[in-house]
């Protein structure tokens, strides 16, 4: 018989740059061995996931991540209360630090399981510290530079040329051919995601992916990589396919092997022409796609709340090559009462 877990998700947000919360929760939802009831956690009343309730059965708003950590730890308290969680799975980058920090106090007085990278290397996989990382763990890594202001843009001519890549520090990226879209683009990402912004050394190739999950004593419990086939004007994967690619896969486990990842992973790659391997960025979460994996047989998030409870977990060993996956978007007919409830009750 199937466990009976109730698992609080966030990342909700399904839109043209979606959160990974839907997938999760679909690989979730997969699980021979649990019986979930889904608690969505949301930050905005307009998520689809609020409302997709074949998916999600119960939802509850809770503060941003500039709220802090005590008017956090206040609200799931309460949710808690109500909904008696088993596992959580925040899947931001701008959330995780906050749930990082509160994993263990979650655990011993709410019972409350996560399975989360350590603080050290959540910092070190940082957009910031990237050239570091790389070189700790033997990695190409194109060379990046953080920026507090356009006046410096040029001033940086001296070490790279254009194209150059413009990046936020949480989400975001734009390529500049001069300086004028540079100066834009920074200005936009700025303004949505805070300073500093990070100028990277363009790499011509192609992009390839991998979600991947690690047991944070240096085993990769699951990989599977992916080539986007359609990418949307921001970035975002709307089609990709499994692919074969050793190389990469070595890449991957040594990577987990020499950092001792915890918990779900994206490392997005450029590969160029002369099959070098460049490490873009890591995301120290489920990508959005991870839901790919489970169609090619790793079932990566049933592997994390195994984990997060503490039992055993055997690696998965291989993954069909070949396999697709194609995002779509469809019109959900939502009640204004549901609206309304979740906008001033903060639940629906």
């Amino acid at each position: 018989m199937a466990k009976k877990l109730n698992i609080a998700v966030t990342g909700l947000n399904a839109i043209d740059s979606p959160g990974p919360g839907i997938p999760v929760i679909r690989a979730l939802k997969d699980s021979k061995e649990f019986d979930v009831r889904i608690i969505g956690l949301s930050y905005e009343t307009l998520e689809p996931g609020i409302y997709m309730h074949d998916l999600v059965d119960k939802t509850y708003q809770i503060p941003l991540p500039s709220g802090g950590q005590d008017i956090l730890l206040q609200r799931l308290a309460y949710i808690n209360e109500q909904e008696d969680i088993d596992v959580l799975i925040p899947n931001f980058d701008a959330e995780l630090f906050s749930f990082i920090k509160l994993e263990d106090y979650l655990k011993k007085s709410m019972g409350i399981h996560m399975c989360l990278p350590t603080i050290d290397q959540y910092e070190q996989r940082h957009k910031v510290n990237l050239n570091e990382f790389g070189d700790k763990h033997g990695i190409k890594v194109p060379k990046s530079k953080m920026i507090f202001s356009t006046a410096e843009i040029n001033g940086l001519m001296d070490e790279f040329s254009y194209p150059m890549v413009i990046k936020g520090k949480f989400y975001e990226a734009a390529v500049a051919y001069n300086y004028e879209q540079a100066a834009t683009h920074f200005n936009k990402i700025s303004a949505k995601w805070g300073l500093p912004i990070i100028v990277q050394e363009f790499v011509y190739g192609t992009e390839v992916n991998v979600t991947a999950i690690g047991d944070g004593k240096g085993t990769t419990i699951g990989a599977v990589p992916m080539r986007k086939l359609y990418i949307t004007d921001k970035g975002k994967a709307w089609a990709g396919i499994t692919l074969d690619d050793q190389n990469l896969m070595d890449l991957t486990t040594n990577m987990i092997g020499s950092s001792k990842w915890r918990g779900g992973l994206e490392l997005e790659f450029m590969k160029t022409k002369d099959d070098e391997y460049y490490l873009m960025e890591i995301n120290p979460r489920f990508p959005a796609w991870v839901y790919l994996a489970v169609g090619a047989g790793q079932n990566h998030p049933e592997a994390l709340v195994k984990m997060a409870l503490g039992e055993d977990v055997t690696p998965f060993k291989d993954y069909e090559v070949g396999k697709l996956f194609i995002r779509y978007a469809y019109d959900m007919i939502v009640d204004l009462k549901e609206f309304e409830q979740i906008s001033t009750l903060g639940e629906l």
